[in-house]
């Protein structure tokens, strides 16, 4: 194993060409230098450095330039690598909840926005359901978050309707017998929709499948293994709008926050979250 310091000690002797200059460089004396490249001449068993009489001036062996190479190599890189780590102490982590269905491009591209404005903040995000986003607000465990809810149920920074749609595959018959639904797990207010809807009007239904994924909803649609509701911004070329089911209503997307203040970039967040999602 090589000594970084070592190295540094041998790099200073080579662009000072002298022990004395390098010892005054590095504020050693001149015998801690000449040990230091002795030691690191025994580490990798071959002379580095020719001496002449007098021990002012040096020359670099063919082992001795060969190692110079490596050693600027490797303290640059060690310094590199203080910095970054340096650096990355002084970020500010920023948690962001975002629903499953949410458009993860066009989040993408804003949160890419937001990083460009303000490079001192490090953006992590975490995809769920909008009841396991509320509960991780709660933990703490992120900071702000878009949930999909009823509209009006609560404090939020900004809100914005979301219509909702029946969906169902080509060839699949949503008007009579039993439905079969394709629908995301109990808690989801999609779910909720869709059975409560369809109990009040008495039709009959049963769940043919489920899936914590929008994609998997959305596949389960297209290929015709049931019917669901989805936000209208997620329905595919390969869904058809069903008119023949109880109509929906619309939810509400919610920009909220943990409890407690927010710091200054927490906050410059959610104003930056605010306006790009008010101008789609």
């Amino acid at each position: 194993m090589l000594d970084l310091e070592l190295l540094k000690t041998f790099v200073c002797v080579v662009d000072e060409g002298s022990f004395t200059r390098a010892a005054e460089r590095v504020h050693r004396t001149q015998s801690t230098v000449s040990q230091q490249v002795r030691k690191l001449e025994e580490l990798v068993g071959n002379p580095l450095l020719l001496r002449d009489r007098t021990g002012q001036n040096i020359s670099v062996t063919e082992h001795g330039e060969l190692l110079i190479h490596y050693a600027r190599r490797l303290l640059a890189l060690s310094s590199e690598a203080v910095e970054a780590l340096a650096s990355d102490l002084d970020l500010e982590i920023l948690r962001i909840g975002v629903p499953e269905d949410f458009d993860a491009r066009r989040m993408a591209v804003i949160l890419a926005g937001f990083n460009r404005a303000r490079p001192e903040a490090r953006l992590e995000t975490v995809s769920g359901m909008s009841t396991d986003l509320k509960q991780k607000l709660a933990t703490g465990t992120i900071d702000i978050a878009l949930v999909k809810r009823e509209p009006d149920s609560g404090p939020c920074w900004a809100a914005w309707p979301e219509a909702l749609v029946w969906v169902k595959g080509a060839g699949v018959d949503s008007a009579s017998g039993i439905l079969p639904l394709a629908l995301f797990p109990q808690g989801c207010i999609y779910r909720q929709r869709a059975i409560r809807l369809l109990d009040v009007a008495q039709r009959p239904w049963r769940v043919a499948f489920g899936s914590h994924s929008l994609t998997g909803i959305q596949a389960a649609v297209a290929s015709g293994l049931g019917v669901s509701v989805l936000p209208a911004s997620a329905v595919l070329p390969e869904h058809s709008v069903c008119t023949d089911l109880p109509e929906l209503p619309p939810t509400e997307l919610a920009l909220i926050s943990r409890e407690g203040a927010l710091t200054g970039l927490q906050r410059a967040l959610v104003e930056f979250l605010r306006e790009a999602l008010s101008e789609a």
